[in-house]
């Protein structure tokens, strides 16, 4: 049975609240600027209209300096978060976990001893791959997957995105928007009926291209038992 979700206390609210504030700070040069106009702008306006009618506009005024400061951590945060994930292995299948909606996330279901990797997404839209690494290395992969995904997909769109900066590849900063952009192509049913099959086509773990470490390499004994079945 899934365990019912936490609840967060207050403080912890607060807490968590202030260490977005303190990454933001430090990967923003705007941030604090921004957020000291969405406090003196809406206080100033709060000031004029208590003046004018009374103390009865003060808690409104509170209240919206409160949303304009939400409102400028939450595009500023996510802003920071995706330079700060730029160029880190594994950021794209991060994002996609941690987005809105009904995405089902298999992180690196390819990849190379070079930190090459190619994610895979299911979505309404269909199934999308996500490939992160040197460019000429991870096309080579994503070829594999499309052929590999071919046979159990049937009708259903694949997408593949090379995330980078380069021309013809999707920056990590946009891989949200885009993603959310594509056209609504499957039903739910569609999506869980799709999971299982991928499920199982990659239920067996995949050893990345290259040597392979001493630890991990078959005895001679075992050898000959092997090839004696």
């Amino acid at each position: 049975m899934a365990k019912p979700q936490e609840k967060v206390s207050f403080g912890q609210r607060l807490k968590q609240i202030g260490m977005v504030f303190k990454f933001t700070a430090k990967q923003d040069r705007w941030f604090a600027p921004l957020t000291a106009a969405a406090v003196l702008i809406p206080l100033a306006l709060t000031v004029v209209a208590v003046l004018n009618w009374g103390w009865l506009w003060l808690p409104l005024g509170i209240l919206l300096t409160m949303l304009a400061v939400l409102i400028v951590l939450n595009l500023r945060s996510n802003r920071a978060m995706m330079n700060a994930a730029e160029g880190q292995p594994g950021a794209a299948a991060s994002i996609m976990e941690n987005m809105r909606g009904d995405w089902r996330v298999t992180p690196a279901v390819s990849s190379t001893t070079q930190m090459d990797m190619v994610h895979l997404v299911i979505g309404r839209p269909g199934v999308i791959l996500l490939a992160e690494g040197n460019p000429q290395r991870v096309r080579g992969l994503l070829g594999q997957e499309k052929r590999r995904l071919a046979k159990v997909i049937g009708t259903a769109p694949l997408y593949d995105y090379v995330i980078g900066v380069d021309e013809g590849e999707l920056p990590i900063r946009k891989l949200r928007m885009t993603l959310m952009r594509l056209p609504r192509n499957l039903s739910g049913k569609d999506v869980n009926s799709l999971d299982k099959r991928l499920k199982a086509l990659t239920a067996r773990p995949q050893l990345p291209k290259g040597a392979i470490p001493k630890n991990m390499r078959p005895t001679r004994g075992q050898f000959r038992q092997t090839r004696g079945r």
